[in-house]
């Protein structure tokens, strides 16, 4: 079964390429993540068919878990998944948290679990733990969170935890499902361990292939199976020709110095992740078509998941059909503006993919 999720811009919305959390590079928003507007994405990828929202997590938005809440109250169906930066509040609060969503939302939280890549971010909330000892309190921190999902009190120790009599006082049910992403060997083995569905930014089909075979494997090899999904913005018009003009008007909207200063600031990173997305496109904005359909242009200015679906809605529905083949489960879809496109793809492009 083919699932597909909207995106939250809860630091701003627009029509030009925006950031997610970090300011380098990041287009002037013209439209404020007020709570009525963030309502008023949700309902359109509620009513466009979208099984649930990701919430960013980082120094330049606001608390998902304070934002999920609220516009939770204003949608009826949408499924919300709330980032969280693993390390940053213990596991056993993460549990209360969640079993206070789950019952004020009626069941309707997943958790997208967020290690960090940027150390000068990392550094200025007080964390400075490298890259792999980050990943080594990930495994604990996701590990301790199921278990106090089951209701069961335990007790753990391990290098970055430890709890006596632990644990929610009934199981939580339903227990949320933990997407996880990273594309490091010391991430593939967290999720293999402890993830639901693992999650990768959109690259070219034969790499993402090759990603998700050596996930299925790691899974096998711990006794377990994952979904696996992937993060994806989206460009459809009803011609190629008007999905390429509006890709354009984009890339018209990046001048060379916010490219100059997402792209130093994105070389920073110690994320393995951002620098396959940098691998991409190289800093230029030549030759950004790097497969069929497939778009880099995005990842100039923005972190994270930085490519594209470009082409007409038949052609966007054939390309992620083409993912689904691969394995590939859920689909983390996002436009600008979030609105218009989430209703846009909504009825365009899903319907496609699904008939």
């Amino acid at each position: 079964m083919t699932v597909f999720h909207w995106f939250l811009p809860t630091s701003g919305d627009g029509d030009q390429v925006g950031s997610a959390t970090v300011a380098a590079g990041a287009a002037d928003h013209r439209r404020e993540a007020t709570l009525d507007y963030l309502a008023e994405v949700a309902r359109a990828a509620e009513e466009g068919g979208f099984t649930g929202a990701l919430t960013p997590v980082g120094s330049g938005c606001p608390d998902p878990w304070i934002v999920c809440s609220a516009v939770a109250a204003r949608t009826e169906r949408l499924k919300f998944l709330v980032a969280f930066r693993t390390g940053f509040t213990l596991p056993t609060v993460l549990a209360q948290q969640a079993e206070a969503f789950q019952q004020m939302s009626g069941g309707r939280l997943a958790l997208n679990a967020v290690t960090g890549g940027d150390a000068r971010e990392q550094r200025a909330y007080g964390d400075f733990l490298d890259h792999d000892q980050r990943y080594a309190r990930t495994d604990e921190c996701l590990d301790v969170l199921r278990r106090s999902f089951t209701g069961t009190p335990f007790d753990f120790t391990g290098e970055h935890y430890r709890v006596e009599g632990g644990g929610l006082r009934r199981p939580l049910d339903p227990a949320p499902d933990l997407y996880f992403g990273g594309a490091s060997p010391v991430a593939e083995q967290v999720a293999a361990r402890r993830a639901d569905a693992y999650l990768m930014w959109g690259e070219p089909p034969a790499a993402i292939g090759e990603r998700a075979e050596r996930m299925r494997k790691l899974a096998a090899d711990n006794g377990r199976t994952l979904r696996l999904g992937i993060r994806l913005h989206v460009i459809a018009r009803p011609t190629a020709d008007e999905a390429w003009a509006e890709a354009d008007r984009l890339l018209a909207g990046m001048s060379p110095e916010r490219i100059a200063a997402a792209q130093a600031r994105f070389a920073t990173m110690d994320s393995v992740g951002q620098q396959r997305m940098a691998a991409l496109h190289g800093g230029s904005a030549d030759g950004l078509q790097i497969a069929p359909n497939l778009w880099a242009g995005i990842g100039l200015v923005r972190e994270g998941a930085g490519t594209a679906l470009v082409g007409s809605y038949d052609q966007v529905a054939e390309r992620i059909r083409e993912y689904a083949r691969l394995g590939l489960d859920e689909f983390i879809l996002s436009g600008w503006p979030h609105r218009e496109e989430a209703q846009r793809v909504g009825a365009e492009v899903l319907p496609r993919v699904l008939a």
